[in-house]
């Protein structure tokens, strides 16, 4: 229990450092560190399958896409100047109605958690022939809208970062205009 408080406390501060930090690649790390941890959970629950896959597909390969996107779009830290004023106080007020949610939910739940034999039964050791029978059998359904959710979150995300067509211009204006006054100078 105390190797899982310990756990437990890293992947909140993790979470936390990923909607916190103002540089993209820091929150990108915080999230790699977020999900390295998962993965020592898993191996505490003796799921070592589910530990690999978590590494090696999420904390690299997935990860080291979201870190090649960050730097093709050049995103840098954010401004100080917001675009919609009014979208700060909206998060806020929707992550703290999540919360609220979640913690009214998990108090008023009368059902007691699921006993370590029944999560070992469930999770059958973390292998793949249990997980596929899982994901593509009682599952399938949850499995198919969080790669949708997934999908529509990356959207979201590059739409987000996405330069508006006369920033553009003007950096390439500005880009354009440095060497013609250096050749003037000369």
């Amino acid at each position: 229990m105390f190797g899982f408080i310990i756990l437990a406390v890293v992947l909140l501060a993790g979470g936390i450092g990923v909607i916190t930090f103002r540089q993209p690649v820091h929150a990108a790390l915080s999230l790699v560190a977020t999900l390295l941890t998962l993965a020592v959970t898993y191996i505490t629950l003796e799921a070592h399958f589910l530990a690999a896959i978590q590494t090696i597909v999420y904390a690299g390969a997935i990860m080291v896409l979201f870190l090649f996107v960050i730097m093709l779009l050049n995103v840098g830290g954010e401004s100080s100047a917001e675009r919609l004023p009014g979208l700060r106080p909206a998060a806020y007020l929707a992550g703290l109605l999540a919360a609220a949610g979640i913690a009214v939910t998990a108090f008023l739940d009368p059902r007691q958690l699921p006993s370590a034999e029944m999560i070992q039964a469930a999770l059958g050791g973390g292998g793949a022939e249990r997980v596929g029978e899982s994901l593509f059998g009682d599952f399938l359904l949850a499995f198919h809208l969080v790669g949708v959710l997934l999908l529509v979150g990356i959207v979201g995300a590059v739409s987000l970062v996405q330069r508006k067509s006369h920033e553009l211009a003007g950096d390439a204006g500005a880009a354009l205009d440095e060497p013609e006054r250096e050749l003037t100078r000369a």
